[in-house]
């Protein structure tokens, strides 16, 4: 199983996107998100809340989905 930042990551690359822009178009958008380096920090340190991940992903134009094992 992957971690939230692999699978952010995968999203990431399909869009053409790094961290950093994603950060900064985010930032422009109006959403409140840490600064580039900020996210990534967040990301590796495993302290990222539920709701950055949240915004990130609908942003994206996802949406997390959970299921029962």
């Amino acid at each position: 199983m992957l971690d939230i930042k692999e699978e952010i990551q995968i999203l990431l690359l399909r869009q053409g996107l790094s961290m950093r822009k994603l950060a900064r178009k985010m930032r422009d958008a109006g959403y409140d998100i840490p600064a580039e380096s900020g996210l990534s920090y967040a990301f590796n340190q495993k302290r990222i809340r539920f709701q950055t991940v949240q915004e990130i992903v609908d942003f994206l134009g996802y949406e997390l989905v959970l299921h029962k094992k």
